[in-house]
């Protein structure tokens, strides 16, 4: 499998993953002509795109989907609780580009995708984990909080995607913030903070995950080197040394990340 984040973050979301014969994304909520510009960097024609899998119906994660599918004809992948908003806001989608799934695994070619719930202030908010049989991706983001169940769905993958969307401190000091969007992002269903993503990744140490994609990090209340050093530092209060179990990377939102290549 082949896995590039294009995006990520309040901007704009898609991650592409290849197997063997499908080429899928997470997500299209950047324009199509920025879609485009990103799979070009990384030797993809727009055009071999099978599916676009959509975790909930806010523009961030969405924007490009109806040009984008349009114009290449691949199949759209929604929850059956979002589909009714989502065609008012993507209308314009031939009926056979339309596959709604519900809570049960579902198949594109070789991988098997199944989906889990996530708490966010969206009509419906699921991740995904995406295996061909031998290897496995997940990917969580907009979730006010990470349960159990959340963990173990992400511990069994080979590579994670996860949202590390702000450091705590510098929202609140954030004056252009005001007070109940503040409480928003912080609520069980906001976005998760840099300190409990790094207490997640904890609970998958010594698993099946060997790298971490950190995601939709807000360009207001966080960095990359804030989010990155808050995880180490949990890593070695708990005697974990990163750079020994665990690859640690930082999902940008304005230029193509890195291209991980999972072998079985």
């Amino acid at each position: 499998m082949r896995i590039c984040v294009l995006g990520s973050g309040s901007k704009g979301n898609c991650t592409y993953v290849e197997g063997e014969n499908t080429r899928i994304l997470i997500d299209a909520g950047l324009s199509k002509l920025e879609i485009e510009k990103r799979l070009s960097l990384i030797n993809v024609n727009p055009s071999e795109i099978d599916s676009i899998l959509i975790t909930h119906e806010h523009s961030d994660h969405i924007a490009g989907v109806g040009n984008f599918c349009r114009k290449y004809g691949c199949k759209i992948y929604a929850h059956q609780y979002i589909w009714p908003l989502l065609e008012q806001k993507i209308n314009g989608i031939n009926l056979k580009q339309q596959v709604e799934f519900n809570n049960k695994d579902f198949s594109i070619n070789e991988f098997n995708i199944s989906n889990f719930d996530l708490d966010h202030d969206s009509i419906h908010c699921v991740g995904f984990s995406i295996s061909n049989g031998k290897t496995t991706i997940s990917s969580a983001t907009d979730l006010g909080h990470i349960t159990d169940d959340i963990i173990k769905k992400l511990y069994q993958s080979d590579l994670v995607i996860l949202e590390s969307n702000h450091d705590v401190e510098k929202l609140m000091k954030n004056p252009n913030y005001p007070y109940q969007l503040k409480q928003r992002i912080l609520s069980n269903h906001g976005h998760l903070s840099n300190d409990a993503t790094a207490n997640a990744i904890i609970k998958m140490l010594g698993k099946k995950v060997r790298g971490i994609i950190l995601a939709h990090l807000s360009e207001d209340n966080n960095t990359p080197q804030l989010a990155y050093q808050t995880v180490q530092n949990v890593l070695k209060t708990n005697k974990a040394n990163s750079n020994q179990n665990l690859v640690i990377d930082i999902a940008q939102q304005r230029q193509v990340g890195r291209i991980y290549k999972i072998k079985e």
